[in-house]
């Protein structure tokens, strides 16, 4: 599966902020990567300003941009707001909610997880990271990955399960996806209504 697998940092010095989690090498150069980052005075273009804002989403997610596009096209297609539903359907991805369950510290390190089959859903084994969970459905550890030292040094370093969405037994290693989120419930710091102007044009 293609996936970015660059420098993270430059990454986040691009958007101004640590989109990839806490990061110190960001906190020492916290502006515009290249010759000219800290004395850039060039105003950006209200397309330009859309444009990063979608690619800041894409990478906050880690979705290419052939599915970013295909997640705005359903997302199109549903009821209710198109940015708020695009935001909700990438919350609902299984390798976001298996991060936010606290089981990886990054997107990118549970996306692995699901992909070497350490995370099943309702009791079976799933290794498609952007499967889309339901309400009602559980997200657990496989019996034989529970031992294992990542997920469990993550769960006891984790501020954990601090979602209204997302329940977790500790016991047990199973969380439940009690819903789908509300827009006011994601934390991250996106605009989601220049994405949706960039594809409106």
């Amino acid at each position: 599966m293609a996936r970015y697998i660059g420098p993270k940092t430059k990454i986040s010095r691009k958007f101004g902020e640590p989109i990839y989690g806490p990061d110190k090498y960001f906190e020492k150069k916290n502006y515009p990567p290249g010759q000219h980052g800290n004395n850039r005075r060039r105003k950006t273009s209200e397309y330009g300003v859309q444009l990063k804002e979608k690619q800041k989403v894409k990478y906050t997610y880690g979705v290419l941009e052939k599915q970013f596009r295909n997640l705005f096209e359903k997302a199109n297609s549903h009821h209710g707001i198109t940015g708020e539903v695009l935001l909700i359907l990438l919350e609902s991805r299984l390798d976001n909610v298996v991060y936010r369950m606290g089981l990886a510290p990054t997107r990118a390190g549970a996306r692995q997880l699901v992909s070497h089959r350490h995370i099943t859903v309702d009791g079976s084994i799933v290794n498609i990271p952007s499967y889309s969970l339901k309400a009602g459905q559980l997200v657990g550890v496989r019996e034989k990955s529970k031992s294992l030292e990542s997920i469990n040094a993550s769960l006891s370093s984790s501020s954990v399960h601090k979602f209204s969405w997302l329940e977790w037994d500790q016991q047990s290693m199973v969380g439940k996806f009690l819903n789908a989120p509300e827009r006011s419930e994601i934390p991250e710091n996106i605009k989601e209504q220049l994405i949706v102007e960039l594809y409106s044009k």
